[in-house]
């Protein structure tokens, strides 16, 4: 099937506009603050004091404290990616809710899945990108569905890359476009930091960024999403082992 990029790119910032896009939202921009504020911690606790006016955000805890919440928010994110794709590959119209089922069902496995197969793409990208700027797009584009192989189909490290590699085959230039704009934001929200630094804001520096970054990463993936859906068919978008419609639809409380 072709994707239709033009739609991709409405219906998914119309996802953005959701109950469930709003809770993603807050949901990010708290462990981006632990990640970004635990990260500024160990490095102030390595750092000369003369170099604190440059850190930005902390937190009023030691180096190792900081060290430890450091650890178990890269390993939050894990958990995150599983719900925000199970969550964003829902049918438009169930985005009004947010049930349990979300981020209860098979969670243990799920996250560690995540968590490796995420490794696994990101060297991957890394060593394209190193070679040469090209591969690293085509990379990018082509294992840009590995988190909704992962926390909607349930598939393991292997099967979930396989599956991305399959959706993503005849779409690659326009998924290729995704990536493209996506790097291009995340350049722009790059310059905030030194721009508040040069200001004497760092602080405040951090605090934009970790804002801009949860709105441009909660709006990308809404629009991998609509993509994910357009290259999917019914029975295993939303079917299958873990299907996003199930999940969706259970009888279960909300969040």
């Amino acid at each position: 099937m072709t994707l239709q990029l033009t739609t991709a790119l409405v219906d998914g910032s119309r996802r953005v506009l959701t109950r469930t896009g709003a809770v993603l939202l807050v949901l990010l921009l708290g462990l981006q603050t632990l990640l970004v504020t635990s990260l500024n911690t160990v490095l102030a606790a390595e750092l000369p004091s003369a170099a604190a006016d440059v850190i930005g955000l902390t937190l009023p805890v030691s180096g190792p404290v900081a060290g430890a919440i450091l650890v178990g928010t890269t390993l939050s994110n894990a958990v995150y990616f599983v719900v925000l794709s199970r969550a964003l590959a829902r049918p438009l119209p169930e985005l009004a809710s947010f049930p349990a089922a979300l981020y209860t069902r098979r969670m243990g496995r799920a996250s560690l899945t995540m968590l490796v197969a995420g490794v696994v793409s990101f060297l991957a990208i890394m060593v394209g990108f190193a070679l040469l700027f090209l591969p690293g797009l085509f990379l990018s584009a082509c294992l840009l569905f590995v988190v909704f192989a992962v926390g909607v189909e349930d598939r393991g490290v292997l099967g979930a890359l396989k599956r991305s590699w399959q959706l993503s085959k005849g779409n690659r230039l326009r998924l290729g476009v995704i990536v493209f704009l996506t790097g291009v934001g995340g350049a722009l929200v790059g310059v905030v930091p030194g721009l508040f630094q040069l200001a004497g804001a760092a602080a405040a520096g951090d605090l934009a960024t970790i804002g801009l970054n949860s709105v441009l990463f909660t709006f990308v993936y809404s629009i991998v999403a609509d993509a994910y859906r357009q290259l999917t068919d019914d029975t295993t978008a939303v079917g299958g082992g873990g299907t996003a419609t199930t999940a969706g639809t259970d009888r279960t409380p909300e969040l």
